[in-house]
């Protein structure tokens, strides 16, 4: 236990002490190692250990929050003893607390902690990496390649009598590949993880495909014309092509703006609010994925909650304190980038489910378009739904063929109308890994689709 049971106690004691309905405490210890190379020379290494404690309080509708980044005694329960004298209520209600160890079954096998692996060894992963990337082509000229894992272990107990804990393990690779050719340069990147240990590069992809793959995405930008703006059918690829999803409805989705009507969707259950080819799922259940949690950052089970089901809205994202407001049961949706963040509803492991429409009528159905083999970063505002996105990788489709590869698009829409616009999913449902920032910090979040075909989506271009 990385914290006295007792100690714990007093702290919850010490929150409610002054009319508190609810407490919280939250205990992290993480030890987050990175390693960079630039161009085949290691650039930096880091080892970095994050610990401390959160107190949490509810009454009613209000909830405070504070954190110490020691596990001193004395700075815990003054931690404690702030949030307390920010209810200011009265006197104690609540019953004394007793916890009760809850223990979870661990869906993620570890075969390799990063951590018990000497730093040569990961830095024979980054040469293999940097030599593939390179190997590619004479026209790259660089190669960034890094390594990142973490071990994080977190204890949560609260006045319900819950005492629970978990341990996290995440490894994720990457490579940032630059072309260069008549003076104009050209990127690509590669950069999958998993919760898994440096298994990674055997279960997932090798350091040589990583390297490879970045580059052959620069390679194909730097071969790249120009896209002219308009409005397009637009097929967008599996995996990382989720990012769509998850930041044009998932994020309107969750309760962090749901709770507040700071959503396009708040107060819509049981409505048609996509296509019926669309059933968006998000589920943190999954093995060794990248955003997957045997208990969210309150202590609750994570689960698989279907949120929109053959186009009907089914459920939103939860957490505990947003769902007082809702009137919701918590969905195990509350995380928290570390002890020194406020928990709120986020995503997890979040895609469209695959469909039956098979990819090569998806794309013959297209008489001008735009493929989006790979998609880039972006932004939303989830009260209108409104996004853009930049795509990295893209193709025009004409008369139902794939064809010259083209540059500089991005996908401009609303969330609330991509949904509709879908009219085609495929079978082949593939997930992409990012981090996801917003109130509660940056998470790992997994992101995912089949194939689809959106029949109308103003691109932008040149």
């Amino acid at each position: 236990m990385l914290i006295d049971q007792s100690l714990i106690v007093r702290a919850l004691d010490t929150a409610l002490s002054s009319g508190a309905d609810f407490a919280e405490v939250f205990v992290e210890e993480s030890l987050n190692n990175s390693l960079s190379m630039v161009d085949s020379r290691v650039d930096s290494v880091s080892s970095v250990i994050i610990c401390g404690v959160g107190i949490r309080a509810y009454l009613g509708l209000r909830s405070v929050s504070a954190s110490t980044s020691s596990f001193d005694s004395d700075s815990i329960l003054a931690a404690a003893a702030n949030v307390a004298g920010a209810i200011t209520d009265g006197k104690r209600t609540a019953e004394r607390v007793m916890l009760r160890e809850r223990l979870n079954t661990n869906i993620h096998r570890i075969e390799t902690v990063p951590s018990s692996v000497p730093v040569k060894e990961k830095v024979d992963f980054l040469y293999r990496m940097d030599r593939a990337a390179h190997a590619a082509s004479g026209f790259i000229v660089q190669a960034n390649c890094s390594l990142a894992d973490v071990d994080r272990r977190i204890l949560v107990a609260n006045s319900e009598g819950l005492l629970t804990s978990d341990r996290q393990i995440r490894t994720r690779a990457a490579c940032f590949s630059v072309a260069q050719k008549d003076g104009e340069s050209q990127t690509g990147s590669c950069s999958p993880g998993r919760r898994m240990g440096l298994e990674l590069f055997d279960r997932v992809m090798s350091p040589e495909e990583i390297g490879a793959e970045a580059s052959r995405q620069a390679l194909v930008n730097l071969g790249a014309g120009y896209i002219d703006s308009g409005v397009y059918t637009v097929a967008i690829e599996n995996g990382f092509g989720g990012v769509i999803f998850h930041e044009s409805c998932g994020h309107s989705l969750e309760a962090t703006s749901v709770a507040y009507g700071n959503s396009e969707f708040a107060g819509r259950l049981g409505e048609r609010i996509a296509s019926e080819k669309v059933t968006a799922i998000d589920d943190g259940t999954i093995p060794n994925a990248w955003g997957s949690l045997n208990i969210d950052d309150e202590g609750t089970a994570t689960r698989r909650n279907v949120l929109i089901e053959k186009g009907v809205l089914r459920n939103y994202m939860v957490d505990r304190f947003n769902g007082r407001r809702m009137g919701m049961q918590s969905t195990g949706s509350a995380r928290r980038q570390s002890y020194a963040y406020t928990p709120t509803s986020r995503m997890t492991n979040t895609f469209i489910a695959a469909g039956s429409d098979r990819n090569e009528d998806i794309i013959a159905s297209i008489d001008r378009g735009l493929y989006c083999a790979k998609m880039g970063g972006g932004s939303v505002n989830p009260v209108t739904g409104e996004f853009n996105f930049a795509v990295s990788e893209a193709y025009l489709v004409e008369n139902g063929r794939i064809g010259r590869p083209v540059r500089g698009a991005s996908l401009i829409g609303k969330g609330s109308r991509i949904l509709m616009d879908i009219d085609m999913v495929g079978t082949d449902m593939r997930t992409g890994q990012g981090m996801c920032g917003s109130s509660s910090g940056s998470i790992p979040t997994d992101v995912g689709q089949p194939l689809i075909r959106v029949v109308n989506m103003t691109v932008g271009g040149r």
